[in-house]
């Protein structure tokens, strides 16, 4: 099991990295994933993301305080408008924008709630 987890550890990092120039996938949940699977199958690889300078930060505000940092919530933000606009450009039906609206609209009432880093 621990190199079971160890891979699905490193897929995620991967899909975080990913995430980074992708605005439709999230960066710090898949970071938070990896850290789980991490932390039950490699004490090197749990403490190199938790003590990464980029990586670390992150996910110890959310583990410590469930924080985000205001950085991150606007571009969380940004990421979500461009989604959204990119939907009403290519002329989304009016079902599908409404159901977009109210899904994004929550996580964006999530995120904003959530204590800054």
């Amino acid at each position: 099991m621990r190199y079971i987890y160890a891979g699905l550890g490193l897929f995620c990092v991967a899909l975080g990295l990913l995430g980074v120039v992708l605005p439709l996938l999230p960066t710090v949940p898949f970071l938070l994933l990896a850290t789980f699977f991490f932390a039950n199958s490699s004490e090197r690889l749990h403490n190199w993301i938790i003590s990464h300078p980029t990586f670390g930060p992150m996910i110890l505000d959310w583990r410590d305080n469930g924080a985000i940092l205001p950085t991150a919530k606007k571009a969380a933000t940004g990421s979500i408008a461009a989604v959204f606009l990119l939907s009403l450009v290519m002329g989304a039906p009016s079902h599908v924008l409404a159901i977009q609206a109210l899904v994004l609209s929550g996580v964006l009432i999530f995120i904003w709630t959530r204590p800054n880093g």
